[in-house]
Order: structure tokens, then C-alpha cells, then sequence
């Protein structure tokens, strides 16, 4: 059944609006007619069975015949602070991270992050087409919400931003005492986690002892480095299946 998400302002009383890119969508590529069934959400967790019931001037007008409550999301938020990579690796940290459950993403800003962004107008825009990408991801997946991908961040601001969290981790290097794995054995029950992966040549050592200093903890995650669009990948599949709701 195709799948929609919708915003919550278009859902009133027993109808909800489709509006935008998935109007047209609908209408001249999946080409459906109305009395045909679909899934609507608001990206907020509800969810629609609903029945098209006319085709407006940018619209598809329906009429909910279902309403409930998404069960796919994870019981755990995870936060991804990805240290902005080059050319277009952030599109795919993006769509794979939001299918195996993310929260939300932060590119950050780091010493060694080699993208820069000219302007405001440049962030925003970049911004807006990441967005885009979690929303397809989220769509395909059958996600219960869109995962924000939030505007990029300093790393100073993303480490004083994360303190606050139950727990934070910034896998590294030349960590070698403290592992993923020994520490997800003590943290007991969790439901909120932020992770910081660096860019193209990783972290410096003194992003690494500011991050320390705030208690984030520092992680192998073992004797083999990782690129920047694996080592959050890899982080999230271990905490979706140790503590989410993978395996």
C-alpha cells in the first residue's frame, strides 16, 4: 500500500490534505484514483489508512477510515554528531542511519573538516536537501517519524549540547581502554544516547579532551579504523541490537 507522510496541519475532523511533491506523486507517476486505500503519517508517530476522495487544484483530498499508533520506532533515541564528510557522503550516513533507527543527525563543524560552508543561505540549503533525504528514507523504511537533520553546529557548540544527554560517546582511535562493548554491559536501562563521529581524518587530540572534560567517553571500537561513513553505521547497528530493537 504506498505511503505518505503528511503534515499535521492538513489533517482536520475525519480528512487529511496531500499536498506538494507527493500530490504530484500520486497523480501523474503512481497515477491513483479515487477509492483507492493508502497509508498516510504525520511523522509524528499516527498513522492513517485513508481513502482518496478527490483530486484538487494541488491537492488529494481523503478520508481517514483508520487511525493508530506507529510500532516501528526504536525504544532508544540515538543522536548522530557527524563531523560534516566531503562530496556526497552525508546523503548516504543519512539514508542508512534513518533506516536503522536514528533520532536525529548534527553535522559538525570540526578542526579537520575539510567542507566549508559560505554562507547562511549555503547551510539552509544543504540543510533543506538532507532533509528531503530523510524523509525518502523514512518513507521507505516505514519509519514513524522524520528524523531531523539539524542546521550545521560547531564542535565546541555540539559537545556542550550533547553533556546533557545519558550518555555520549566519541569512538577514537587511540582509545584503547574503554570499549563499546564494556560500556554498553554497565550503563543498565538507557533510552537516550548521542554519538560523535569525525570527519575525513578523525578528531584532533584536543577535540578529544574537551569532549572528555564535558564527560563524553571516548571508545574503541576496536583495532581496525573506520571511515566516517561506516563508523556511524557501525556505532548504531551495535546500539540498535544491544539495546533497540534489531536482532
Amino acid at each position: 500500500m504506498p505511503r505518505f507522510f503528511v503534515n499535521s496541519k492538513d489533517i482536520f475532523d475525519d480528512n487529511i490534505n496531500i499536498k506538494g511533491d507527493d500530490y504530484k506523486h500520486i497523480k501523474k507517476v503512481l497515477r491513483l484514483k479515487c477509492g483507492e486505500i493508502i497509508t498516510l503519517s504525520d511523522g509524528v508517530g499516527n498513522e492513517y489508512t485513508a481513502k482518496i476522495e478527490e483530486f484538487g487544484e494541488g491537492f488529494v483530498h481523503t478520508k481517514i477510515i483508520d487511525s493508530y499508533k506507529n510500532t516501528t520506532e526504536p525504544p532508544i533515541k540515538v543522536t548522530l554528531y557527524q563531523g560534516l564528510p566531503k562530496s556526497d557522503k552525508m546523503d548516504f550516513i543519512i539514508q542508512k542511519s534513518v533506516e536503522l533507527g536514528i533520532s536525529e543527525i548534527v553535522p559538525v563543524l570540526t578542526e579537520r573538516t575539510v567542507v566549508r560552508l559560505n554562507s547562511e543561505k549555503d547551510a539552509l540549503k544543504k540543510c533543506e536537501r538532507w532533509n528531503r533525504i530523510s524523509q525518502e528514507a523514512a518513507k521507505q523504511c516505514n519509519r514513524g517519524i522524520i528524523p531531523r537533520i539539524e542546521i550545521p553546529i560547531s564542535f565546541n557548540e555540539a559537545i556542550n549540547k550533547a553533556k546533557s544527554k545519558s550518555l555520549s560517546l566519541i569512538p577514537y582511535e587511540k582509545e584503547s581502554k574503554s570499549s563499546l562493548k564494556q560500556i554498553l554491559k554497565a550503563v543498565g536501562s538507557i533510552t537516550e544516547i548521542s554519538v560523535f563521529v569525525g570527519p575525513e581524518g578523525g578528531f584532533t587530540e584536543q577535540e578529544i579532551e574537551e569532549a572528555v572534560k564535558l564527560g563524553i567517553k571516548s571508545v574503541t571500537l576496536g583495532s581496525r579504523i573506520l571511515r566516517t561513513e561506516t563508523a556511524g553505521i557501525a556505532v548504531l547497528s551495535i546500539l540498535m541490537y544491544e539495546l533497540g530493537d534489531v536482532g
